[in-house]
């Protein structure tokens, strides 16, 4: 069964780079036609989707955060990674890591979630 577990620093100042890591068990996050995607969820507000990357590599961005928005993969590790550049308190929120298969327009399998605090 395949698990995503989030992890990372739980404080970032503003202005400063927030970087998450998926670790995923289980599964291979190249196989194919699989893609891992991260979401967020500010406090008291709805979901918001981050970006992917797939199988292959590729990656797909929010348009509104596309410009600030890095998600990488370390094979090796089984994790693939969210760089968020140039934070503000704004970017507070739990931040999820999640999959789905290429033909499902849902996401099926969810990490735990980890509380990011943006403040100085």
């Amino acid at each position: 069964q395949v698990q995503l577990q989030e992890s990372g620093p739980g404080l970032v100042k503003p202005s400063q780079l927030l970087s998450l890591t998926c670790t995923v068990s289980g599964d291979a996050i190249t196989t194919n036609y699989y893609y891992w995607s991260w979401i967020r969820q500010p406090p008291g507000k709805g979901l918001e989707w981050i970006g992917y990357i797939a199988y292959s590599g590729s990656t797909y961005y929010s348009p509104s955060l596309k410009s600030r928005t890095s998600i990488s993969r370390d094979t090796s590790k089984n994790q693939f990674t969210l760089q968020l550049s140039s934070v503000t308190p704004e970017d507070t929120a739990v931040y999820y890591c999640a999959r789905n298969f290429e033909t499902v327009r849902y996401l099926e399998v969810w990490g735990q979630g980890t509380l990011v605090t943006v403040s100085s």
